[in-house]
């Protein structure tokens, strides 16, 4: 992490004001693995679960989150290219949802990034309520570009 934990939380959290009104939370940040958390009040739907809507920025904000705890914010950034989820169950709690890259996988997507200017990759999340259960799953196609490139 080239940026203190304490202000990557604060830009995940605040820095888009849609993901402030979710409540969206940053629970666990490290290098490589992130853990956000949405909860159910004030995202609830017309029958008292969580909104489709709240679901999908909870399974597309990791990668922004890994994003910052992972790569150098001085030479890259992300986009996101495409992004599907399907609704497996009502969501009638507050969620999570994980997402890990592998020293590997980040050493590829840096290396092709730094040879071509960017690098496309998928990563595939599991929204949890709060049994553990899936309540959605998102995948999103991203990429990882350079500054100035």
């Amino acid at each position: 992490m080239n940026i203190p934990e304490a202000m990557i939380k604060q830009l995940i959290e605040t820095k888009v004001a849609f993901i402030e009104r979710a409540g969206i939370k940053a629970l666990e940040l490290k290098p490589g693995y992130v853990k956000l958390g949405a909860p159910l009040e004030g995202n609830e739907n017309h029958i008292g679960t969580m909104y489709a809507g709240a679901l999908f920025t909870a399974a597309e904000m990791p990668v922004g989150a890994i994003y910052l705890t992972t790569f150098d914010v001085n030479k890259y950034y992300p986009v996101v290219k495409e992004m599907t989820i399907q609704y497996r169950k009502p969501a009638k709690t507050d969620v999570t949802v994980e997402l890990s890259l592998t020293d590997e996988q980040v050493a590829g997507i840096q290396s092709e990034t730094d040879e071509t200017g960017k690098s496309e990759f998928t990563v595939q999340v599991d929204v949890k309520d709060e049994s553990g259960e899936v309540v959605a799953v998102g995948k999103g196609i991203y990429q990882l570009r350079m500054i100035g490139r």
